[in-house]
């Protein structure tokens, strides 16, 4: 059965939707169905109309997704209450203890990210509890790893590989994406499956981090932000319309 591979980190900078439709045709010649460019927490609704066209008329399917950088509690709760019904994934990038505590048991939460820098990496035991409780995903970007130094590098993945081994411990999905910044630093889906070798997960555990995670995500997230839904497995039905 063919992989609906996903990229929900495709970090590459763009200042128009042609740019951007250039970015989703790589990413769609690379073997991608589903990507997700982090967007501006306050992008014009014309402007995400636009990049969604291009998509379309690529071929590829676009989720929106914004990625908060809170400094404290306060700052998520607002930023949550204002966005989460406007985007399909909503990332937090967790900079202090507070915040990833927050992020992690708050359902509003798809995605927890962390800083490069080993000192600010919160994802333990009590973050992974939390995040299980809440079905909130670790993400793990893989190509900013090789901006690193060769020693940096090393320690990070060493912590990495501990930081999936909790997750996987206490049942908190995976995601892996390119975190690519640049055009040139894409990866295929596979060649970034092989990478995660790296973080100890086994190759179809990667893949699966790669697809069916991401996009099971995507598909949840927007059945909530249906109209008609109230919880899952109960949404309004109109007589008439939706009963024909």
């Amino acid at each position: 059965m063919s992989r609906r591979f996903a990229d929900l980190r495709l970090a590459c900078p763009f200042s128009s939707p042609e740019e951007a439709r250039e970015l989703l045709q790589r990413a769609r010649d690379f073997g991608y169905k589903l990507v997700a460019l982090p967007l501006r927490p306050d992008v014009p609704r014309e402007e995400v109309e636009a990049l969604k066209k291009a998509a379309e008329e690529v071929g590829i399917d676009l989720a929106t997704r914004v990625d908060l950088e809170p400094e404290n509690r306060r700052q998520l709760l607002s930023a949550l209450r204002r966005l989460r019904r406007r985007f399909e994934l909503i990332g937090v990038i967790c900079r202090n203890r507070e915040v990833a505590r927050v992020a992690a048991r708050d359902r509003r939460v798809d995605l927890l990210l962390f800083p490069l820098d080993p000192e600010k990496r919160f994802f333990d035991r009590s973050e992974a509890e939390l995040a299980s409780g809440a079905n909130c995903a670790l993400e793990i970007p893989l190509m900013p790893l090789f901006r690193l130094a060769r020693s940096e590098r090393l320690r990070l993945l060493g912590l990495l590989r501990d930081e999936v081994a909790l997750a996987r411990r206490f049942g908190v999905p995976v995601v892996i994406s390119s975190g690519a910044e640049e055009p040139i630093l894409m990866r295929r889906p596979r060649e970034l499956a092989y990478l995660a070798s790296l973080l100890d997960m086994g190759f179809e555990e990667a893949l699966d981090s790669l697809s069916d995670v991401p996009a099971g995500m995507v598909e949840r997230n927007r059945a909530k932000l249906d109209p008609s839904f109230i919880a899952p497995g109960i949404r309004v039905v109109r007589w008439g319309r939706d009963c024909r």
